[in-house]
């Protein structure tokens, strides 16, 4: 990377570190059963409700009992189920055109990042109508308060119901990008453990290792504060003791409440303290392929961590060391190294691949191109890589 550009990042970064502590950063209000939904309408004096998930999750049956306790308590319920993996913009219209026509007052997401993300930026659509999602995506361009915004994660991972993120996906254009302003943040998280009971075992484990990729990323950046890094560690912690037994045992209570905080966690982590070039390569592939963004992020994890080599030596011993991944009396380089192979060594177990399928050489350019524009300036990351830096990063994970 030039250096004039390297000086521009490490500037921006910076100057936007300073600010945080006057930045309006809020956390979701938690609920722990979506029992108390009801009420949570009845206090806003809501009563017709936009739920947002998507079809694999309703025809599971896994809506039947909010849109039953919903039905009961008097709320009209209207349910928007056509998301995607990846979300898109289509998606998103679809869902704000559903939440007008019917009349509804506020939206409830539930599913996995992607119904949450669709969810946060129909949202954003329908306060503001005559602004695109194009023109939202980046740095603080939606402004305006959303309807009230209930989320309720049926997976361990990706953080959404604490973040201020929605990463939507342009399907004609094939890029993939995220909207960032704190109106996004839901108003509450209703962090019930009966719904993540029973997730497939492959759901369990990339989603279980997306929630690494953010409190490690969020970790090793360079704009931690004393909050963010005690919650990457909290959320390291929980996800070495319980998501092994998560993906084993999918019923086991315990694992499945663990697996639930650590995804919370590090979505407040990673929220202030944002993420790093596997979040950005991650988002690229998802554009362009589709490919599932908790399994990227725990293919590319490692080998990103391997090129950052010493740079992030220090902080990653730190991680490894106050979490109990590595409990031996090692020096840095040494137990950096054990954390990666720790990592490395969950994934084999959980049986996610080391490369990914489909990526085609032709392809690389493009997507690096992508990486590169969401990545830098934005993400503090430890070391700074440029777009041709950054293809060997596809390189590296391609079969």
């Amino acid at each position: 990377m030039f250096v004039l550009r390297k000086v521009y990042c490490r500037i921006f970064q910076k100057a936007f570190r300073a600010a945080l502590p006057f930045l309006p950063y809020r956390k979701p209000k938690l609920l722990h059963s979506v029992k108390e939904i009801p009420e949570v309408c009845r206090k806003w004096k809501v009563d017709s409700v936009m739920l947002v998930t998507d079809a694999g999750i309703r025809s599971m049956g896994l809506t039947e009992f909010l849109e039953r306790t919903l039905e009961e308590n008097g709320i009209d319920c209207c349910v928007y189920d056509r998301t995607v993996a990846n979300p898109t913009i289509w998606n998103v219209e679809e869902a704000r055109e559903l939440y007008l026509e019917h009349g509804a007052q506020a939206i409830i997401a539930f599913g996995g990042g992607s119904s949450m993300d669709c969810a946060k930026a129909a949202g954003a659509r329908i306060v503001k109508p005559n602004q695109s999602i194009s023109q939202m995506k980046g740095l603080l361009k939606v402004h305006k308060r959303l309807p009230l915004l209930i989320a309720v994660p049926t997976t361990a991972g990706t953080g959404s119901e604490t973040t201020l993120a929605a990463v939507i996906t342009d399907s004609e254009r094939h890029y993939k990008y995220p909207i960032n302003d704190f109106s996004l943040i839901p108003l509450y998280a209703v962090l019930d453990y009966h719904e993540t009971v029973g997730l497939p075992k492959n759901i369990t484990a990339t989603t279980g290792m997306d929630a690494l990729t953010h409190a490690v990323e969020a970790y090793i950046g360079g704009s931690t504060t004393k909050e963010t890094r005690a919650m990457a560690e909290e959320a390291v912690r929980l996800i070495h003791q319980h998501l092994k037994t998560a993906y084993e045992d999918g019923h086991n209570k315990a694992a499945r409440k663990g697996m639930l905080k650590a995804a919370y966690c590090a979505g407040v982590a990673f929220t202030k303290s944002y993420v790093g070039y596997v979040h950005a390569v991650a988002h690229s592939l998802g554009g362009q392929y589709g490919t599932p963004h908790g399994l990227a992020n725990a293919v590319i994890l490692p080998v990103v961590l391997r090129m950052y080599g010493s740079s992030c030596e220090k902080k990653l011993a730190r991680l490894a060391r106050n979490t109990g991944v590595v409990d031996q009396a090692l020096g840095d380089a040494e137990t950096a190294e054990l954390f990666i192979d720790w990592v490395q060594q969950m994934n084999d177990d959980m049986g996610i691949p080391r490369k990914l399928s489909g990526i085609q050489e032709e392809d690389i350019r493009v997507m690096a191109k992508h990486a590169d524009k969401e990545g830098n300036p934005l993400y503090p990351v430890p070391r700074l890589m440029n777009r041709k830096e950054l293809e060997a990063i596809y390189d590296a994970v391609k079969e």
